[in-house]
């Protein structure tokens, strides 16, 4: 929609958390959006209208001065203030560079919901995606000893392969595949059983605990995992964090020691493609790490690993770094159609 059109209050709530989710706001800031725009939906559209009339939209639940102004200008047929504002800060693009790489991706294959550690219900994440022009959308919450994270133990994950199969029903050529993000145990094996990975389309692997084991068990374990028949993608390898923040503090994180060499020789040897992961508080692997695997033949998937909707735009930090590091497009594997990637993901 034009930047100087009407919009409705729900699609300028939706907008406004989007574009602070994709700034990287802070939490609180998006929460108030996305929770007001869940009480547009449940509210009677004579009502809102009533209650801008009468000055009583913040007895609503979640409705505050901020939000009441955007559901208020936007019931007038303006477009709100601030909406205006962030999209006049918003840049076009989040990267200089990648943009055939951007155009060539045909989905996104790491990102979480409300069910692990995102922000967003599933719905939500999956609306953006299809906004965004994606085909497909790989839902890959947390599992089990992640708990921190909030990951989903047998019996969540089993009913969150049920509702995936709702939503399918109404997403027309859209599909929300069904995935994992499964953690690499010490000893390299995956934390979920074996028969419930094998009913998902796509598992992205990775390190979240001891990340700074010494070099050659790290370097084993990391192995262990790649020879697993359910590993599709190794995520986030180094585990570094170079430009992040918890809890109000900064957050630095060196990358883990890993005999580099010896792992990229695996992932190609097993088809398992290496992430670039493209947050950019990650930035994961590094330049020369995807150089490296570039050279040794590997596959690869550049993923936004969303925790909220308007991360989903992230994957254009990955596109510059792999246009720029001349990833070969064909072994990008979200690149591919659908259904090519689930018969690369199925075979192993």
């Amino acid at each position: 929609m034009p930047e100087d059109q009407p919009i409705e209050p729900l699609d300028a709530l939706r907008r406004i958390a989007f574009l602070l989710e994709r700034s990287r706001a802070g939490t609180y800031r998006v929460k108030a959006f996305r929770q007001a725009a869940d009480t547009v939906v449940s509210t009677p559209r004579d009502e809102l209208e009533h209650r801008a009339q009468t000055g009583t939209l913040q007895d609503l639940p979640g409705i505050g001065k901020a939000t009441e102004a955007v559901i208020r200008e936007a019931l007038a047929g303006e477009r709100p203030a601030y909406l205006a504002s962030l999209e006049e800060k918003s840049p076009e693009r989040l990267a200089e560079g990648g943009e055939r790489y951007r155009a060539a991706l045909r989905g996104d294959c790491h990102c979480h919901s409300d069910w692990s550690d995102g922000g967003s219900p599933i719905p939500e994440m999956v609306a953006t995606a299809m906004e965004l022009g994606h085909e497909y959308l790989v839902l890959t919450d947390h599992s089990p000893s992640l708990r921190v994270a909030n990951g989903l133990s047998v019996e969540r994950l089993t009913k969150q392969l049920k509702l995936i199969d709702r939503i399918n029903e109404n997403t027309g050529s859209f599909t929300l595949l069904k995935g994992i993000e499964v953690d690499i145990l010490d000893d390299g094996s995956l934390d979920q059983r074996p028969d419930l990975l094998a009913r998902l389309d796509v598992r992205v692997a990775s390190v979240h605990s001891k990340l700074k084991m010494a070099r050659a068990p790290m370097t084993q374990r990391m192995i262990g995992a790649v020879r697993d028949p359910h590993t599709n993608i190794l995520g986030h390898c180094t585990g570094r964090m170079v430009d992040g923040e918890r809890r109000g503090k900064a957050l630095r994180r060196d990358q883990s020691a890993f005999d580099a060499e010896a792992v990229f020789a695996e992932c190609a040897a097993h088809d398992v493609a290496v992430e670039i992961n493209s947050r950019p508080e990650r930035q994961d692997p590094p330049d020369e790490l995807i150089a490296l695997a570039v050279a040794a033949g590997c596959l690869f998937s550049i993923d936004s690993d969303a925790h909220a909707p308007g991360q989903l735009d992230f994957v254009e930090y990955g596109c510059e770094r792999a246009e720029r590091l001349a990833v070969p497009l064909d072994r990008i594997v979200n690149t591919w159609p659908k259904e090519r990637l689930l018969e690369w993901a199925d075979k192993r």
